[in-house]
């Protein structure tokens, strides 16, 4: 698993970090200069005679000067009836996630995380962590994809990102007290990572810390497309590194066909219906827009 592909992947990767500090104290720089382009974050809708389901992508987490909510996506919010997100988000929910990934990312008893990893390895580990002001035994007891998450959300906040940002806590704060559904659980987002063989476990946490650098450049080119609504050069970004078949189904592929098969459901059911999820499922090949396609469902560019 490579850093773009956690970043575009996982609502559940970033709401482990909901209401977290960063580590460090350091002073985040300003955040990159990201107006809002002509159209606005991409918008989609999928209707028949007595329903409708807006279809938005969001990024995770931003840093809270980006501008994006708009009166086309305001519209679309104010005539939904139900607000649907990939996860429950609400502070409950998230307490309990965390506590599930603690329990699910806990290596067992009598092993530590670098002893998993070979002298070279712990070299470029231990100097990731140095990086973030963490001590090098401080994340021993976790399993690797839980560092590999760690590694990649601590950089960005010390830098002015923060899931208290992220799209889906702005839709569900403007959307009040509206009802709320989700796609997925936590459960089973965490299972993906949780399920890895520890080989492909490494192999993340380790592009993860040599790509620590790097994390908010990636994600601020990211946000730059996503704002502007450029939905192809997003895609491209996003799932450039998705060079492994069996990963690709399992993180997106299979999850946008399972999300395609509930809009179909849904519009069984009269209403209007705002759907929020990884900007990454809404692009690019296979999209959530595809499945549907194949459904001859037809999906509408409302900006």
């Amino acid at each position: 698993m490579k850093l773009k592909s956690l970043l575009s992947a996982s609502a559940a990767a970033f709401a482990l970090f909901a209401g977290a500090p960063a580590i460090a104290e350091d002073a985040a720089p300003p955040a990159a200069d990201l107006p809002a382009g002509p159209e606005g974050p991409a918008l989609w809708s999928v209707s028949d005679e007595d329903t409708t389901i807006y279809l938005f992508g969001t990024v995770h987490a931003l840093p809270k000067e980006v501008k994006w909510y708009d009166p086309e996506i305001a519209g679309a919010l104010a005539q939904a009836d139900t607000i649907v997100t990939e996860i429950k988000m609400d502070p409950g929910s998230e307490a309990a996630m965390q506590q599930l990934a603690m329990s699910k990312g806990m290596l067992p008893a009598g092993t530590t995380l670098r002893s998993l990893l070979d002298e070279e390895q712990t070299t470029s580990y231990e100097a990731a962590l140095g990086k973030i002001g963490v001590p090098a035994q401080a994340f021993d007891q976790l399993k690797p994809w839980m560092v590999g998450l760690s590694l990649t959300m601590v950089p960005l906040m010390q830098q002015g990102y923060s899931p208290d940002s992220g799209v889906e806590k702005i839709v569900l704060s403007k959307a009040g007290d509206k009802p709320q559904d989700a796609l997925e659980t936590a459960e089973f987002q965490l299972g993906i990572f949780d399920g890895l063989p520890i080989d492909q476990q490494i192999a993340f946490m380790m592009s993860a810390a040599e790509g620590i650098d790097e994390v908010k450049a990636t994600l601020d080119a990211m946000v730059a497309e996503w704002v502007e609504g450029d939905a192809d050069a997003l895609a491209e970004i996003m799932n450039e590194d998705m060079d492994d078949p069996a990963l690709a189904e399992a993180l997106l592929y299979q999850r946008n066909a399972n999300w395609a098969d509930w809009i179909e459901a849904r519009l069984a059911e009269p209403g209007t219906v705002f759907i929020a999820v990884g900007a990454g499922h809404l692009a690019g090949a296979n999209s959530v827009q595809d499945y549907l396609a194949e459904k001859g469902i037809e999906t509408a560019r409302v900006q």
